[in-house]
C-alpha cells in the first residue's frame, strides 16, 4: 500500500509536519536516513543528486553534503545531530554552508525531529520541522522545499519497493 504524504504547514508556530507510511521495517527505513550510500540515493530531488562529503551519525556528529544540479552546480548544507534514539527518532538541525562547511547565514537554520514508528503496514515516518520565525519558514518554502522534499520522500518509496 502506497500512502500519500501528509504535509501540513502552521505559520503561527512556524512549523511543518510531514507523515508518510512505508511498506518496510523500521530498521530498513532507518538505514536510508543514517547511511551515506543510501541517503545519497534519495535525499536530493531528481534531477539533482546528493553527495555526502562526511557523515558522522552520532549525537554531536555532523553530516556535510552537497546538492549537485544537472549543470554540476553545487549547493552545500550540513546537519548537526543532537539526540538519537536508535530506530525511534533523530533530532537535528540543518543549515546551508559554503563549500568548506562554514555556516551560510543568508539562509535560516532549521530544527528537525524525525520519528520512526513500526505499524502494521511497515513504518510510519513523521517529520516535525521547526523554524526560528514565520519569515524563515516562508523563505525555505519559497525555495521549493515542499515540492523538493516530497519528491525526495517519493524517491525513497521507489527505492524501498525496488529493493524487495
Amino acid at each position: 500500500m502506497e500512502s500519500e504524504i501528509v504535509f501540513n504547514k502552521d505559520f503561527d508556530t512556524a512549523s511543518i509536519y510531514l507523515m508518510n507510511v512505508y511498506n518496510e521495517d523500521v530498521a530498513i527505513v532507518w538505514d536510508y536516513f543514517t547511511k551515506p550510500e543510501l541517503l545519497d540515493q534519495w535525499w536530493a530531488p531528481k534531477p539533482w543528486k546528493c553527495e555526502t562529503r562526511k557523515l558522522d551519525f552520532r549525537e554531536g556528529g555532523t553530516w556535510n553534503y552537497a546538492m549537485v544540479g544537472p549543470e554540476n552546480e553545487r549547493h552545500f548544507a550540513g546537519v548537526n545531530y543532537q539526540e538519537i534514539t536508535f530506530h525511534r527518532s533523530i533530532s537535528c538541525s540543518d543549515f546551508f554552508t559554503d563549500e568548506n562547511g562554514n555556516l551560510n547565514t543568508a539562509f535560516p537554520s532549521v530544527n528537525w525531529l524525525i520519528g520512526f514508528t513500526g505499524v502494521e503496514e511497515g513504518t510510519k515516518l513523521t517529520v516535525n520541522i521547526h523554524f526560528n520565525s514565520e519569515n524563515d519558514m516562508k523563505q525555505i518554502l519559497e525555495m521549493g522545499f515542499e515540492e523538493g522534499f516530497k519528491t525526495g520522500l517519493n524517491q525513497l518509496s521507489e527505492l524501498l519497493i525496488k529493493k524487495d
